[in-house]
């Protein structure tokens, strides 16, 4: 009967750095804990974390982007 692989896989926690093994029952995975987790929440929810791209556009733009078709538009 074949048996369970007893390989342990550990990450490092991308907020410190410390060796976390991956498992179920760690509620913060990837992170080492709930202030590393709660360390990169804040760092997204004050933008320091951001993903690449094209910035997206406010409403400001938007109004401006609907007049200008507006204006661009062919009359019937």
């Amino acid at each position: 009967m074949p048996h369970a692989s007893t390989t342990t896989l550990s990450v490092n926690c991308p907020q410190c750095g410390k060796k976390v093994i991956w498992k179920a029952a760690n509620a913060y995975r990837p992170f080492c804990s709930k202030r590393c987790q709660l360390i990169d929440l804040g760092a997204w929810a004050d933008e320091s974390h951001r993903i690449a791209g094209e910035s997206a556009m406010d409403e400001a733009d938007l109004d401006t982007l609907l007049a200008q078709a507006d204006r661009d538009a062919p009359l019937n």
